[in-house]
């Protein structure tokens, strides 16, 4: 017999599947599991530990072996213990940990496809806000938590890294975090070259977020804050560098955006974009579809794979290059950095 459509047919099933992994994690994460399995523990201990079922929790101690989070020490009985990814990750007392951010991205997506059926039906996103104050709102609150602990864990290491292909940024000058949400993009920067100082940008209520962590990292002195709506509110001018991340796909209008960025930027300036785009592949779009299929039902922009970059080019930017498939929290972007023409 020829299995082969049988065996293509798996990949379906296990997206059925993937409903269970994700519920054992989020109830691991909810118990503050990790934290107990910094070192090797019997299933009885964890059981009696957390007033559970010994039976049942060694059923979800294996569930989790099977997805590299924790392994088993051999012996009667098995013991188990932390992964590194988890220790990392997913243990609450790690510096990294993004244990409120994997529950607030998991428990919005099920919000999301719970409605899709009726969205896609009536053309209403039933997930949005009812008011700009409660999207600032619910904005900063999530900047004082869940962002923040993606862009301490993930983004900031990956932002810094990318800076290494970025000539002009060894050379510090004045910088712009335009969107900045918890403002540990900015921070980064600044700690990576002292020759920074500038500006971060946000909401009013979330800049005072990102105010108290750049009172705790020590650089009052040189990192300043100004809040606004950049669609309608000035946002300084005289910048060398202006980093701006998920902020372009909730503009109405792009364009009129990327000239305003422009206009802030010096003669010589570098603007960097780091927003998904939609490739012309499948197999690569599947990376990106799933998690912004609901901001596409907003009306959010998530433009096909070069139109950015073609706006920038309209703008008056030039030199731009392209970084595709850029790791991001829960999926990858496109980071596109553009110059404006010196004088």
């Amino acid at each position: 017999m020829n299995f082969e459509q049988e065996i293509q047919l798996q990949s379906y099933w296990d997206l059925v599947l993937a409903n269970v992994s994700a519920d054992v994690l989020r109830v691991a994460i909810e118990w503050d599991l990790f934290r107990y399995l910094e070192r090797p523990r019997a299933v009885a201990d964890v059981a009696a530990r957390l007033g559970l079922d010994p039976v049942n929790m060694g059923y979800v101690l294996d569930m989790l072996w099977s997805m590299a989070l924790v392994a088993r020490k051999p012996g009667d009985p098995l013991r188990y213990f932390n992964q590194p990814i988890a220790k990392k990750y997913f243990c609450s007392g790690s510096a990294h940990y993004l244990g409120d951010a994997f529950l607030f991205r998991l428990k919005g997506l099920r919000h999301f496809g719970h409605q899709l059926a009726e969205q896609v039906r009536s053309g209403v996103s039933y997930n949005q806000a009812v008011d700009v104050s409660t999207i600032q709102a619910n904005w900063a609150k999530a900047a004082s938590l869940q962002i923040a602990q993606e862009q301490r864990a993930i983004t900031a290491g990956v932002v810094i890294a990318l800076m290494k292909n970025i000539p002009e940024f060894q050379y510090g000058g004045r910088l712009l975090d335009l969107g900045c949400g918890p403002g540990l993009i900015a921070i980064a920067m600044l700690q990576a070259c002292p020759a920074f100082s500038g500006e971060v940008f946000d909401f009013p209520a979330t800049v005072k977020v990102a105010q108290n962590n750049i009172n705790q990292a020590g650089l009052a002195d040189r990192l300043q804050v100004r809040c606004g709506d950049l669609e309608v509110d000035p946002i300084g001018d005289n910048f060398d560098l202006i980093w701006c991340s998920s902020v372009l796909h909730f503009m109405p209008d792009i364009n009129a955006t990327l000239a305003k960025i422009w206009s802030a930027l010096k003669p010589g300036g570098v603007f960097i974009s780091a927003h998904a785009e939609v490739p012309s592949t499948a197999s690569e779009a599947r990376k990106v579809l799933p998690y912004y299929l609901s901001m596409q039902m907003k009306g959010c922009h998530v433009t096909p794979k070069g139109e950015l970059s073609s706006a920038m080019a309209a703008a008056g930017f030039i030199d731009i290059e392209q970084y595709d498939d850029v790791v991001f929290p829960v999926a990858p972007v496109s980071v596109l950095v553009a110059r404006k023409e010196g004088v």
